[in-house]
């Protein structure tokens, strides 16, 4: 027996120290978690293969040798080496649904999945109308599998720039198995794309030079390209609504999360009717425009 088999005996034992460790090491969170707690308490259960989610009945469970070493492996790597907890388990939720993820793609947690789970009717009251559907910058697919989700009758394009995104993309839809139903493209925005679309969501890079430059650890373990954004965060902002017009239908919908950038947006395209999307976390960090909305620009 170990010292630490003597200190540590049960979820609650390694949770506490977890906990103590990433207040000890101040440790940065916005990657899927918010609180330090729900940090330590999604660590430990997820490197035990516990659902994510269900901590009280596991809490005086006791901890085989190996499994103490391998969750207080963990606990180093997240408070120590600030690995955002994702990738240490590559994995990664957005409510029910479990992603791949690894140090190729950006850690999902967009704002509009929350749209896309809890508000779709209210924006898009028919969704049988959305045909045919993309995901812009799509990193690790996860919003395009939200799409052919709730749009089940939808064809669904994801395009990334990054050939690294796109092959963690093609595990997560693989996993999903809707190999039928979305098309991965490699792409720069919509450069050389010919395609209409009934509905365009996009979660691009919007961080600003200036907040770049200041990213806590865990954040620049992220790939830079899927996270900076230009002097004002908008350069991909502003290219997309420049030619999202022409690659959407008539009806067509453009849905964009733009984090802290809606001063900078709305100073850049003073005509453009923004409406922003009030969601659980955020009050203005999503857009929706109509074509219509978008032709006002000019």
């Amino acid at each position: 027996m170990t010292p630490q088999d003597t200190v540590f005996k049960t979820i609650r034992d390694v949770l506490r120290h977890a906990c103590s460790e990433f207040e000890r090491s101040d440790v940065s969170l916005g990657q899927g978690t918010q609180l330090a707690f729900d940090e330590a308490a999604f660590l430990v259960l997820r490197t035990l293969n516990l659902p994510p989610d269900l901590l009280e009945p596991f809490l005086d469970a006791n901890l085989t040798h190996d499994e103490i070493e391998l969750v207080l492996r963990n606990i180093a790597l997240r408070s120590r080496d600030k690995v955002p907890a994702p990738y240490i388990l590559n994995e990664a939720w957005l409510r029910d649904y479990k992603f791949y993820v690894d140090e190729r793609v950006l850690i999902p947690r967009s704002h509009i999945a929350d749209i896309l789970l809890d508000q779709i009717d209210t924006w898009i009251p028919n969704p049988e109308d959305i045909n045919c559907a993309l995901d812009l910058c799509t990193g690790s697919g996860c919003l395009a599998i939200l799409l052919a989700e709730i749009f089940d009758e939808a064809s669904v394009d994801a395009i990334d720039i990054s050939q690294d995104a796109l092959a963690v993309a093609e595990k997560n839809i693989t996993n999903y198995k809707l190999h039928d139903r979305i098309n991965l493209i490699k792409g720069d925005l919509l450069t050389g794309n010919q395609k209409q679309y009934d509905l365009i969501i996009s979660n691009p890079p919007y961080v600003d030079t200036a907040a770049m430059a200041s990213l806590p650890e865990e954040f620049r373990k992220e790939p830079e390209l899927a996270l900076a954004g230009g002097d004002e965060g908008i350069d991909l902002v502003r290219q997309i609504i420049e030619k999202a017009p022409t690659h959407l239908t008539d009806d067509g919908i453009l849905i964009v999360e733009v984090g802290r950038d809606r001063v900078a947006l709305e100073k850049a395209f003073p005509k453009i009717p923004f409406t922003w999307i009030t969601t659980q976390t955020s009050e203005d960090s999503v857009f929706l425009l109509t074509r219509e909305d978008l032709l006002a620009r000019e």
